[in-house]
């Protein structure tokens, strides 16, 4: 890997942490009750697949979030956030690259991914675009995390920039793969160009009934094919996948993310006490702590040009990308090089808040 601060590209292989340094902080995740005000229940296969250490589970705000925390208690705080159809399997190898570090990672499920519920059995199973944010912030809020790094991927990397433009002193610097990804609704009615469109022909398809009930029946084959193109010289074996996959069995899963493509084109109505940030997402705000984005050169999924999202980072920032055939999912196909620059952007986001102080 060449100097992560030269601003050339990073090659690096794609590997996964030997399994020998893994079996010291493996442990079996525990099966949690759900909480006392929902009657929702999540199947045990969920919660079987092995984490590092326990999974822990906290109320915040709607949500009983299930999360991974893992490293010392007092140190910088970076929360990694996944999107779809993925897990927290994505960072299952760099979190542990971060805690060697000597970093704390949190990594918690989404609404609607795992064990992660929402409490109330009668509330809207929302997906838009700010709820991931809010949902962030009182995990954050609930465990009195004051400060921290945030990085993400895909949805992650969405709900990363969302909360290092709507709370930039809090959030102390940020990682995202692939790049700016703050969108709004008046902006999913803009059309792009047809080969552009055909990239997104699952957005589509859940905008219709038959697409969400196909969903709902082949959730595990659909997870499978968007892996595969958007990742296409990712060669995952079948225990990688049917790990991540087993979170798919939430029984909010469907819901929310037919709900989150439905409403990026405008066919669902979002929650209107989020509409005051959506408001300001809507206005493309600029992002001003230190970033790093990341882009794998097989990325396969839909993604933006780097030069077009250039001017939506206005601080210290360095765009890289990962050579070797490295898709969309570049956290658990390249580790290393996300861990990186993740540790590059934290020290600077430190660095720039002691200036700023």
């Amino acid at each position: 890997m060449k100097d992560p601060k030269s601003g050339q590209p990073v090659d690096v292989m794609r590997r996964r942490v030997a399994h020998g340094a893994l079996g010291a902080v493996l442990a079996p995740a525990l099966l949690a009750s759900p909480s006392s005000s929902s009657s929702n229940s999540v199947p045990s296969d969920v919660a079987r697949e092995d984490w590092h250490g326990e999974l822990k589970h906290i109320d915040a705000g709607e949500l009983r979030i299930c999360y991974a925390d893992m490293g010392k208690q007092d140190a910088h705080t970076i929360l990694l956030l996944h999107g779809w159809p993925y897990d927290i399997q994505t960072y299952s190898s760099a979190a542990i690259l971060l805690v060697e570090a000597g970093y704390r990672v949190l990594v918690p499920y989404l609404r609607g991914f795992g064990q992660t519920l929402i409490r109330s059995t009668t509330a809207p199973r929302n997906g838009q675009q700010s709820i991931f944010a809010m949902d962030a912030l009182n995990l954050l809020d609930a465990l009195n995390v004051k400060e921290f790094t945030v990085a993400g991927c895909d949805w992650g990397a969405r709900t990363a920039n969302i909360m290092a433009a709507l709370w930039p002193t809090r959030c102390n610097a940020l990682v995202s793969v692939s790049g700016y990804l703050i969108g709004s609704q008046a902006t999913g009615q803009r059309p792009l160009a047809p080969e552009e469109e055909l990239k997104w022909w699952y957005q589509f398809y859940f905008s219709t009934e038959r697409g969400r009930r196909g969903y709902e029946s082949n959730r595990t084959e659909f997870a499978r094919l968007i892996w595969k193109l958007a990742s296409p010289s990712w060669n995952f074996d079948e225990s990688t996948f049917r790990r991540t996959a087993l979170s798919f069995e939430n029984p909010d899963h469907v819901d929310i993310v037919i709900n989150n493509y439905r409403w990026r084109l405008g066919l669902a109505e979002g929650n209107p006490a989020l509409s005051q940030q959506e408001l300001l997402l809507a206005q493309n705000p600029t992002i001003s702590i230190p970033t790093i984005t990341l882009e794998g050169d097989a990325n396969g999924a839909p993604h933006p040009d780097s030069d077009k999202y250039r001017a939506m980072f206005t601080g210290d920032y360095e765009h890289r990308v990962v050579y070797g055939g490295v898709g969309h999912n570049l956290p658990q196909e390249a580790p290393e090089a996300f861990a990186a620059a993740v540790i590059d952007a934290a020290r600077r986001g430190l660095q720039f808040r002691a200036n700023s102080s």
